[in-house]
Formats: structure tokens, C-alpha cells, sequence
């Protein structure tokens, strides 16, 4: 019997160590207490410092630049007429009389200089410009130059902080940018991305003298955003922001588009020295260089921009640049596209003396040009590079078609030498299509004076340069009805 019970005792300090085991281990049926929980893994993903850095170096520029960037609230008196002109006059004192607007603007200088675009103050009445910290001072407008779209205010304050202009020659396609601004008047608003591309040109900028060769962001650009900056990760302002990519709609959809810094730090100079833009130009007529005209000129590689005419007494001509020349460089940086020199030189100013490095004869040679400032009543010749305007007449009975250049041509009658006011050349009567010679927008209509540099007077003197020529390429000099000529290679098959 006492064994019994010593084995009941046994038994129930058995149990009531595994309850109490039970109890402590929880099983869910006890809370811990809020200190003993822990949630989420240990320790981060990713530990790298550089990680780190890369996003504190968003943080800062914000912080730093921010301050920078002003809103600018506009006032304009409108003509504009929403209505049908019969109910006109039963309307029109219901017609707004003024327009409200707003964009940002960019400080640069302690004093109250404020670099903007021209179309955000454009036909303003009234500008008003708020600060941070919400201070709002009336700006008057220093000058404008709409062949950049750039314009510079002024506000009555001292002791701004003003932003760091940078170089955006070394901006890099892939780098990260921010874009701040007050879109949709959210004041200060800071949006990233990468710099898409460089020296693009959009064609929004109207007039023989405009300048467009902007930075390409896919930083969220939106209404508002015009005249802010666009700055890289050192807080370097590279580019006011002016243009978005909207599809018709308005509204960002993938890419804005800023100006180049060093353009316009060269523009703000200017206008608050001076008032106004004393811009030098070189007086050249350029053109990109193709496969095909790099062939037929002795290049490697297509590269350069050709020079297809030159302004009368401009300084290209002056300092004995050549119609047919190639521009491989301006100051040693090498430019292969028209805006890429435009924009150099639109950096500098009049008086302002540039180094070209030229390929002429199978060579390179170099010229030194002093820039002139342009005369904003000049009208400069543009090169027009398809469309052929005007009637012509069809050559005489000579006719010839190379079917392996897709060209038939004609020789001139004395009625077409007249029109084209020429005294030599032959006419192209067709060209077809998606041929060697409408790959470089060869046209019916044409004139081809002459063939790598020397004048040609006939079908048969054609003939037997295609001929001699298998395999490489000619160089075309064409007119067309209205006196208007340019330089075009064309590659010949072997």
C-alpha cells in the first residue's frame, strides 16, 4: 500500500512539472509581456554603406538646393476671344481681361537674381515670386531671350540662397538627376530619374536662330516645373527644366526636357550686364554627316558636320571656311550634330574667338574664328534638305535611268537654266523609291551641278563617272528652283 502511494506522489509532481513546463513554454495559452516580442528578421537585406550613401545623397540635395528654387506667380493680359465672333459683342464683357500662371525659377544670386524660363514670364502685367519660407516679393523682368527660352527676374532681397551653377558638358547620359520645381503648384516638389540623353532637339523653339539642344530626363517633369532646376547628386544645377514630353496630354508621361546650364549661365550674364543677349554665330549652314557622305569625302566613319553655305561677310567666311568643309571640332570637343555646335557657340559671346579643327582634301586643317554678334533683323539662308517647290521642265531627249542608284536624270534645256538660273548641271526627272538616291532625300526636281567638286555638263559625263566609280561614293552638289543648293553623298554599288 505505501508503495501505492509513493507511486501517486511520484506521479503527480510528474504531472505538475510537465504543466508547469506547459505553462511556461505558452503554447499560446499565455500573452508574453510587449517587451519580449520581436517582429520582422534581425538584421536589413542589404548592409552595404554605399547603398546608404547613394540615398542620403538624395536627402541632402533636397535639403540643400530646395531653398533655391522659388515659385513664380504670373499675371498676363489676354486678347484671346473664347467665343464665336457672332456672339462676340453680346460676350465680351464676360471675356477675361487677365490670365494667371505659374512656374519656378532658380536663384542665382544673393541679391535677387532669379534665372527662369521666357515663357514662363512671356506678355507678364504682374510677377510675383515666393520664397521658402513663404515670403512673396514682386519680381520685375531684367530680360528675356527667346531663342533659349530663358529669361532672368528680380526680386528686392538680400542674403538669398543662391544655387550652385555646374558644367553640364560633363553631365553624363545614365547619371541620376533630380527635377525641383512646383508642378500643379505643389511648392517644392523633388523628383528623381536619369539624364536619357543629351543635345536633343524638339523643335519647339520657333525662328531661323533657336537653339535647342536639351537634356532629356525621365526625372517627372510636369506644368509648373518650367524654370526650375535640374541638378545631379552633388546638389551642381545642370539644366533649367522647360519642356515635357506629354503625347497631347499635357502632363508628364516619360521624359522633360531641361536647357544645358552653361548655356544658360552664359545667357544670365549677358542679360544682367548687358540687358539683352550679344550672342556670336559662326554664319555657316550645317548639316549632319551620313555614311554615305563620310564615304565620299574620305572620312572613316560618318562624323562631323558639313558645312553646306556660308552667311555673305559672316565670320566662317571671313576666316576662310569653305562651302563643303567638315567641322570635326570646336575648341577640341567633337561635335556631330548641328545643335551640339549651336550650343557651344551659344555659350559664347560675340568677340569671343573659337578654334575649328576641319576635314578638307583629305585632310585635316585648322581655323580660328572670331565670332560676330547677330544682327536680329537677319534673315539666314536655311538649308532645305527634300521638297523641291516650283515647276520645272523636263530636260532634253537625253535621259538616263541607273537603276542601281534608283536615279533617272536628263540633260538641261535652255528653259531649265534659265528657271534654275544655272549654266550647267542635269536634271533629275525621278527618283525611286527606297532607292540609294531617296535614302538621301534625292528629289524629283533637283539640279546636280557637279560631281566631287567638278561641274558637270551632261547625262553621258554622269554615266561615266557611275562607271569609274563602282564601289565607292560621289559627292552631289544639287539646286533646286529656288536657288537653294546643298552638298549629299551617295554611295554607289560595286
Amino acid at each position: 500500500m505505501k508503495n501505492k502511494n509513493m507511486f501517486g506522489a511520484i506521479a503527480l509532481i510528474v504531472i505538475g512539472i510537465v504543466f508547469g513546463a506547459v505553462l511556461v513554454s505558452g503554447f499560446g495559452w499565455v500573452r508574453p509581456s510587449l517587451a519580449d516580442i520581436t517582429i520582422g528578421a534581425k538584421k536589413p537585406p542589404v548592409t552595404d554603406v554605399d547603398a546608404s550613401a547613394f540615398s542620403k545623397a538624395f536627402i541632402e540635395v533636397a535639403e540643400k538646393v530646395t531653398p533655391s528654387i522659388v515659385r513664380i506667380n504670373v499675371k498676363s493680359k489676354t486678347d484671346k476671344n473664347p467665343h464665336d465672333d457672332f456672339f462676340f459683342p453680346f460676350f465680351k464683357d464676360m471675356i477675361p481681361k487677365e490670365q494667371l500662371g505659374s512656374g519656378s525659377g532658380v536663384i542665382i544670386t544673393e541679391d535677387g537674381y532669379i534665372l527662369t524660363n521666357n515663357h514662363v514670364v512671356e506678355d507678364a502685367s504682374k510677377i510675383q515670386v515666393q520664397l521658402l519660407d513663404q515670403r512673396n516679393l514682386d519680381a520685375t523682368v531684367v530680360g528675356t531671350d527667346p531663342q533659349t527660352d530663358l529669361a532672368v527676374i528680380k526680386i528686392d532681397a538680400s542674403g538669398l540662397p543662391s544655387a550652385y551653377l555646374g558644367n553640364s558638358d560633363d553631365a553624363k547620359v545614365g547619371q541620376w538627376v533630380m527635377a525641383i520645381g512646383n508642378p500643379y503648384a505643389l511648392n517644392s516638389t523633388v523628383t528623381a530619374g536619369i539624364i536619357s540623353a543629351k543635345g536633343r532637339n524638339i523643335g519647339i523653339l520657333k525662328g531661323v536662330s533657336s537653339i535647342e539642344a536639351f537634356i532629356q530626363t525621365d526625372a517627372a517633369i510636369n506644368p509648373g516645373n518650367s524654370g526650375g532646376a535640374l541638378v545631379d547628386l552633388t546638389g551642381a544645377v545642370v539644366g533649367i527644366n522647360s519642356a515635357i514630353a506629354s503625347g497631347g496630354t499635357g502632363s508628364y508621361i516619360g521624359y522633360g526636357f531641361a536647357i544645358p546650364i552653361n548655356i544658360a549661365k552664359t545667357v544670365a550674364k549677358e542679360i544682367i550686364a548687358n540687358g539683352k543677349v550679344n550672342r556670336g554665330y559662326i554664319g555657316v549652314n550645317i548639316t549632319p554627316v551620313d555614311a554615305a557622305l563620310a564615304k565620299a569625302v574620305g572620312l572613316d566613319r560618318a562624323k562631323g558636320i558639313m558645312v553646306q553655305g556660308l552667311l555673305e561677310k559672316g565670320s566662317a567666311e571671313k576666316a576662310g571656311i569653305k562651302e563643303g568643309d567638315i567641322i570635326l571640332k570646336i575648341d577640341g570637343k567633337e561635335v556631330n550634330q548641328p545643335n551640339e555646335l549651336q550650343s557651344y557657340v551659344a555659350s559664347k559671346t560675340a568677340g569671343t574667338s573659337v578654334n575649328l579643327t576641319l576635314w578638307r582634301d583629305n585632310k585635316e586643317i585648322e581655323k580660328s574664328v572670331t565670332l560676330k554678334a547677330r544682327d536680329v533683323d537677319e534673315n539666314v539662308k536655311t538649308v532645305k534638305n527634300n521638297e523641291v517647290e516650283g515647276n520645272f521642265k523636263k530636260g532634253s531627249s537625253n535621259t538616263l535611268t541607273f537603276d542601281s542608284i534608283g536615279l533617272t536624270v536628263s540633260d538641261l534645256s535652255e528653259a531649265d537654266k534659265e528657271t534654275y538660273k544655272v549654266e550647267n548641271g542635269i536634271l533629275i526627272t525621278d527618283v525611286q523609291t527606297l532607292s540609294r538616291a531617296s535614302d538621301q532625300a534625292l528629289g524629283q526636281g533637283l539640279v546636280i551641278i557637279s560631281v566631287d567638286k567638278k561641274k558637270i555638263d551632261s547625262v553621258d559625263e554622269f554615266d561615266n563617272i557611275i562607271k569609274n566609280k563602282k564601289g565607292k561614293a560621289i559627292l552631289l552638289k544639287v539646286v533646286d528652283a529656288k536657288g537653294t543648293s546643298r552638298l549629299v553623298g551617295l554611295d554607289l554599288p560595286k
